[in-house]
């Protein structure tokens, strides 16, 4: 370590400048679920050392773009050399963990083809600090990141949400090439990113919840830059509306109209049969292929007389534990991206284990998904302020009202991912049908197929009933015998 290095600003809250900053591309749950992808491994790519600023600096918008955005992390500062260490001993190489903010410019990703080498090697495009928590006196699994925006909560996450733990980041990465002193790893940032412009400040805290230890908060504002790029040396910025939607966090966010969802293959004219079909038809039709545990049991219409039609989006809680609902229950959690993200004509279908000591969503979330044009809302849980929620107009089931909060049962955990509800598995896409006799999941591949049988056999059914309404015996009507089902076939007339 040099004097320069020691006084220079971009590392005060480092040992000495890095010799390698790693940075993950994709790592937390919450973010793949916002992504709509899980990576089946950690994948990487460095930033340069001299992105690496201070706790109260600035950081430019380049002049000719719009997509800055913010990526609040948990910075892991190596400490001793690592090579080829196992999982179990990687912490031991950890000095230091602190805060840093993952800044990236979005309108230079697509030419970077993943390795962000423009995108995010700004400089100050790596702010780090303020402060440093001894490793060895935390967690690495009961770690939490959180990051504000002028003041606004935006991110608020655990290291225990992490698709790949810290300590199996360090040592995937020490068996391709030494970890050596001094080096930064940027272990991916939580749901919640979004866009930046000038004047806005950005504030990012890593703590440890559980013993008080805190980075500080890494503080950095924004500004306008008056230099853009010479398009005689490399490729110009470019946006689309893909970069906007993922540097914004969603098409709402950046502006966009919705997109066609997964209920884009709910025709209108599939739709309204659905609506005709009573559940207790469509369940009879799905006996009959082999399907009988598709009911989602326990639950209690708010509303008997309004038909439910539309495609899962899924939320599922875990049961409460207090460290665990510090580290997720706050902030953007799975609960309110579920509820932001539900698209027209979805249903939220929440895991809650059939607890119903507390309640699983109030109006105001009831109000979210009207006003996101979802169909309705099923909960194997207990709903909060019923007749408020009642009062929204959203079909709701619900194993009934109860005034507690989530907290006291629940730590909303992740969305868009296979649940149980009721008694019975739905994943994001299955169909669900409601009435006054329950809710039924239909696969999608099956949807058409059971619901014209299902209307077929209620046209059958009704016929049977006009025939014991004129005084005939149920007896060889119901089921039809052979004689009266020439009647019923005559009597029909060709099919369409």
């Amino acid at each position: 370590m040099t004097d320069t290095d020691a006084t220079t600003p971009g590392f005060r809250a480092l040992p000495h400048r890095p010799g390698k900053i790693i940075a993950i591309h994709l790592s937390y749950r919450s973010r793949a679920a916002q992504r709509g992808r899980i990576p089946a491994a950690p994948s990487y790519f460095f930033k340069p050392s001299s992105s690496v600023g201070v706790s109260g600096g600035t950081v430019e918008r380049p002049a000719g773009t719009e997509l800055l955005a913010f990526e609040g992390e948990i910075a892991l500062v190596i400490g001793t050399p690592a090579r080829r260490v196992g999982q179990d001993d990687a912490w031991g190489h950890v000095a230091f963990v602190t805060a840093a903010n993952d800044l990236g410019l979005y309108d230079l990703r697509a030419n970077d083809k993943g390795s962000n080498v423009r995108s995010k090697g700004g400089d100050g495009f790596t702010p780090l600090g303020p402060d440093l928590i001894d490793a060895r006196t935390v967690d690495p699994a009961g770690l939490r990141v959180r990051t504000w925006v002028n003041g606004r909560l935006a991110q608020d996450d655990g290291s225990d949400a992490l698709l790949f733990p810290l300590t199996q980041l360090v040592a995937d990465l020490s068996q391709h090439f030494t970890l050596e002193d001094g080096d930064v790893i940027l272990t991916g940032t939580p749901a919640g990113s979004s866009v930046i412009v000038p004047g806005d400040v950005v504030e990012v805290e890593v703590d440890s919840p559980t013993t008080g230890a805190t980075s500080g908060r890494l503080v950095t504002t924004v500004t306008q830059g008056d230099v853009g790029f010479d398009a005689t040396l490399g490729s110009l910025p470019a946006v689309d509306d893909a970069q906007r939607e993922e540097a914004w966090g969603s098409r709402e966010a950046a502006g966009l109209p919705a997109a066609a969802g997964p209920a884009s293959f709910l025709t209108p004219a599939l739709r309204e049969k659905l609506l005709a079909a009573p559940v207790a038809g469509l369940s009879q039709q799905l006996r009959k292929r082999g399907l009988d545990n598709v009911t989602i049991d326990g639950l209690t219409p708010l509303h008997p007389d309004r038909k439910l039609v539309g495609t899962a989006r899924t939320l599922r809680f875990v049961p409460n534990r207090e460290d665990l609902f510090a580290a997720h229950g706050g902030g953007y959690n799975a609960q309110k991206r579920v509820f932001d993200a539900v698209g027209e004509g979805e249903v939220v279908v929440i895991e809650a284990r059939g607890e119903h000591g507390s309640g699983t969503l109030g109006d105001v979330l009831a109000i979210r998904a009207r006003a996101r044009g979802a169909a309705g809302i099923v909960t194997d849980g207990g709903v909060r302020d019923v007749a408020a929620v009642a009062a929204v107009g959203l079909p709701v089931y619900t194993v009934g009202g109860h005034p507690a909060v989530l907290g006291r049962k629940h730590v909303p955990w992740e969305g868009d991912v296979t649940v149980a509800c009721g008694g019975t598995t739905v994943q994001p896409g299955d169909v669900i049908v409601g009435d006054a006799d329950g809710v039924i999941v239909i696969p999608p591949s099956l949807v058409a197929e059971v619901v014209d049988a299902a209307l077929a056999q209620e046209d059958e059914d009704a016929w049977i009933a006009a025939r014991v309404a004129e005084g005939n015996p149920v007896d060889g009507l119901f089921p039809m015998n052979a004689r009266w089902r020439a009647r019923f076939e005559a009597e029909r007339g060709p099919r369409a």
